[in-house]
């Protein structure tokens, strides 16, 4: 099945050959949890911050249950500093 991965600020390094904009579609088997994609790309999961299915906080105690369907956008985003 087919979902949006999208990975921003210093995450896109992750992303996949083909990525455009820090977005890419990506097939999935079904049942793929969250962790398991972010596992799939190598990304930290300590560098998991901010991560969104179609819009909605989904908190890293939840991150192993929640599985994606089909069509949905996974957007994760770093820890950020500012000031």
């Amino acid at each position: 099945m087919q979902v949006t991965l999208k990975l921003y600020a210093q995450l896109g390094q992750y992303l996949p050959p083909g990525a455009e904009r820090n977005i890419i579609e990506i097939e999935v088997a079904e049942g793929t949890s969250i962790w398991q994609v972010i596992d799939a790309y190598n990304v930290p999961r300590a560098m998991c911050h901010l991560v969104l299915v179609n819009g909605h906080f989904k908190a890293p105690a939840i991150r192993d249950e929640v599985k994606l369907q089909p069509g949905d956008a996974l957007a994760v985003w770093p820890p950020v500093a500012g000031g």
